[in-house]
């Protein structure tokens, strides 16, 4: 590597690795995305919560679910009684999903789920209908429980609230365990905007178990765990009984890791992942190496090309651009004598009936054409001015002798 080279290598390695620290000095914007999942501690993600179930639930032995609610559902038992929480913005189950949680929760388990909608085949099941209110700005919501031992304890929501809340449930197996309070701007006239109190928090038997639902997922998010909220999610868990097992689903996230590439049924397969990595792996040693061992490439040096002949068409064009046809004929005819004495060692200083025979023997031409082309010569030598005809005339013989 010359010296040029290793100046550019090192100026690119230093603008990289500045922009690497500056990358990492930099303060991180706050990532306000909506994930709930358990192990993001963003505003919105339930990594408080997560870690404080052991203590709500010290009875209980808690499980997280990776996997969709059929499949973790199909694998236990639903002999042994145990809650099942779903916290997310929104939780939409398929009909398989559906009628398996549905199952689940009539032979006795209760299921907890906190979103601004539950999909419409579970809402319609249970005869509930579910609205939100979108406001031009964001403004404060006030949580509040209806159970009187709590009193009149109020928890204000001031970001990333929908206002979602029951419309419409079913009364005769629903009991309304909470309201949420917010403001309805009126755009329309003068008139001032309006609080409305509306149930978001409720309890629906079906079978033998229960649905809890919450219509306030922020709620449960570490930026409200940690803002003084923590005992609205402490109160709305009391209504789960203690049990044998706690699922706690870490599927249906919004922040939940998906790969989207099209390896992901490689990587998707243990062993075909291994597989995958370790051909990978192979490739990079295999290029490394023979990098350092493959000879530097050798330029190829094309050899000079003769130009004579593109330098007398230059020549050629240019007289004949100029029409100094008395030049060129000179110059041909000094062309063709140098020729005839440089190849048949024939004297061209006189011109006469020697000269022409001897000519014609080595040329191996008849004297009468020889003779032609030397009387022609003679006559355009006298000449003090030529023309283009003679010019094309003188070379055509010149041509037909050297043939």
């Amino acid at each position: 590597m010359d010296k040029r080279s290793k100046i550019v290598v090192a100026i690119f390695s230093l603008v990289v690795l500045g922009i690497i620290i500056t990358e990492i000095v930099r303060p991180k914007p706050i990532n306000w995305r909506p994930s709930y999942t358990a192990v993001d501690k963003i505003p919105f993600g339930c990594y408080v919560l997560y870690s404080e179930l052991s203590e709500m639930f010290g009875n209980s032995e808690i499980t997280t679910v990776e996997e969709s609610v059929y499949d973790a559902l199909v694998k236990n038992d639903f002999s042994i009684s145990s809650n099942y929480i779903f916290i997310n913005e929104y939780i939409n189950l398929d009909e398989q999903e559906t009628n398996q949680i549905l199952d689940y929760v009539a032979t006795g388990n209760t299921v907890f789920m906190a979103a601004t909608g539950f999909g419409w085949q579970l809402t319609d099941t249970l005869n509930i209908a579910i609205e939100s209110e979108y406001g031009v700005k964001e403004g404060s919501s006030v949580l509040s429980l209806t159970n009187k031992k709590i009193g009149k304890e109020r928890f204000e929501l001031t970001r990333g609230n929908f206002n979602s809340h029951f419309t419409s449930v079913d009364s005769t197996n629903t009991t309304i365990l909470g309201h949420i309070t917010y403001t309805i701007d009126n755009f329309v006239d003068d008139k001032p905007a309006q609080k409305v109190t509306k149930p978001n928090f409720i309890k629906t038997k079906f079978g033998d178990g229960y649905f809890i639902l919450n219509t306030t997922p922020v709620s449960y998010s570490n930026f409200y765990m940690l803002k003084g909220n923590q005992d609205y999610v402490s109160y709305t868990f009391s209504y789960l009984e203690d049990k044998d097992l706690l699922y706690w689903d870490n599927y249906k996230k919004a922040g939940r890791v998906v790969i989207n590439s099209p390896m992901r049924f490689v990587l998707n397969q243990k062993a075909l992942k291994w597989v995958y990595y370790l051909t990978m792996v192979g490739l990079l040693i295999f290029v490394l190496f023979k990098a350092k061992r493959e000879q530097r490439i050798i330029p190829v040096i094309e050899p000079l090309k003769n130009s004579s002949v593109e330098f007398a068409q230059a020549v050629g064009s240019l007289y004949h651009q100029n029409k100094d046809f008395t030049d060129l004929i000179h110059k041909k005819l000094n062309y063709f004598l140098a020729h005839i004495r440089n190849r048949y060692h024939v004297d061209t200083s006189q011109l006469n009936e020697k000269t022409i025979q001897m000519l014609a023997t080595k040329a191996g031409k008849g004297i009468k054409e020889t003779k032609e082309l030397m009387e022609y010569i003679v006559h355009l030598k006298n000449k003090k001015s030529h023309t283009e005809g003679e010019s094309i005339e003188l070379t055509k013989k010149i041509n037909a002798f050297k043939q």
